[in-house]
């Protein structure tokens, strides 16, 4: 084990030391939202710490081991114990460097979906509908929950703008690296001649921000306007003025909520979305400062990035980011996303890895 991490080790050991004797202190949970920071933190250092106290263990059961080599009669023995804690050893490394990496302080937070259709006219709609459904399935098999806070309907069918929230644990985790181009090749329903046309999406996957309050929105710098809701929703929603659009001068970001008919409830969404979106700003210009020195294989998850095709003629999804092409397209649109996000997943962990070897 490289000293680096040796010492890194150490400090996590006393770290939970102290935050035991915290813990358990007769007024700790006087302040609860320290107590809850705390505890937070002893859970995420606890499997870590005894992970190392296995490799300890290993590491003296090796010593005690070479002792023995010297007796004829515990030779054999010694080196079986030898090899068994060697392995051991190599096992809980391993196990070690992934409980180091850097954890993204987002991913167990709920997020906001947003899909757009792109290029492709109607056929782009549709398609935005059928993304839609594929996450809500996958959502339904985590049970999650997904609440729809903003939909603009196409003439034929699906969406030109389709904005929800994910509610689920861990779901920003499984579904962060689903942000930017998603592009379809099919023949659509409208097409006599059987001709494949291409059309695209683009997908933005937001971490909540924790309150409003996480993103300092300065009431000066946003405009907010009411008027009464188009579409779906019978009469009351459409006579009263209970729709809300909120514009971020400063970036220009609107939002517009109009999915219930209480204007104040409308407005707590639109702000819940805009300081998602400004959050998502300044993370965008955090993260392109590091990708100046190490490009991600992941991507950046900019909605212009074209990150997958969905080739239906052939039954396949490529990956782009990771030359990963599945043949099982009708499983994956009716939500079957673990490969896909295991993959993705995996990938970013070996980055990641990589980053913390040259680091250490």
């Amino acid at each position: 084990m490289k000293p680096s991490i040796r010492e890194k080790l150490e400090r996590l050991t006393l770290r939970l030391d102290e935050l035991d004797h915290l813990l358990a202190a007769g007024d700790a949970a006087r302040d609860l939202d320290n107590y809850r920071k705390l505890t937070r933190e002893h859970a995420e250092i606890g499997p870590v710490v005894a992970l190392y106290a296995q490799y300890g263990l290993a590491e003296n059961d090796i010593r005690t081991a070479e002792q023995m080599l010297a007796d004829p009669e515990m030779k054999v023995f010694a080196g079986e114990e030898i090899v068994a804690a060697r392995a051991v050893i190599e096992r809980v490394e391993d196990d070690l460097q992934k409980a180091l990496l850097p954890r993204d302080p987002n991913d167990d937070k709920n997020l906001f979906l947003e899909i757009r259709a792109g290029t492709g006219g109607d056929e782009s709609g549709l398609f935005a509908g059928n993304l839609f459904r594929m996450y809500c399935r996958y959502a339904e098999r985590l049970r999650w929950q997904v609440e729809v806070i903003s939909a603009s309907e196409s003439e034929v069918g699906g969406y030109k703008e389709v904005i929800a929230r994910v509610v689920g644990q861990g779901a920003y985790s499984k579904l962060k690296f689903e942000s930017g181009g998603h592009r379809v090749q099919r023949v659509p329903e409208t097409e006599t001649q059987g001709r494949i046309h291409t059309s695209a999406c683009t997908v933005a996957v937001l971490p909540e921000a924790a309150e409003v309050g996480e993103v300092d929105i300065n009431p000066a710098e946003i405009r907010i306007d009411t008027y009464r809701a188009s579409g779906a929703g019978g009469q009351h929603i459409n006579k009263t003025d209970s729709a809300v659009r909120i514009t971020h001068i400063p970036t220009g970001i609107v939002v517009e909520c109009q999915d219930d008919r209480s204007q104040h409830r409308n407005k707590a969404q639109a702000l819940a979305v805009l300081a998602a979106r400004i959050k998502a700003v300044q993370t965008r210009a955090q993260q392109q400062q590091i990708a100046s020195t190490r490009k991600s294989l992941i991507g950046s998850g900019d909605r212009s990035e074209r990150i997958r095709t969905y080739n239906f003629p052939q039954g396949r999804v490529t990956d782009h980011r990771i030359n990963l092409t599945l043949y099982k397209i009708d499983a994956i649109m009716d939500g079957d996303l673990d490969e896909l996000i295991g993959a993705l997943t995996a990938e970013h962990q070996a980055e990641l890895l990589a980053a913390l070897s040259q680091e250490t």
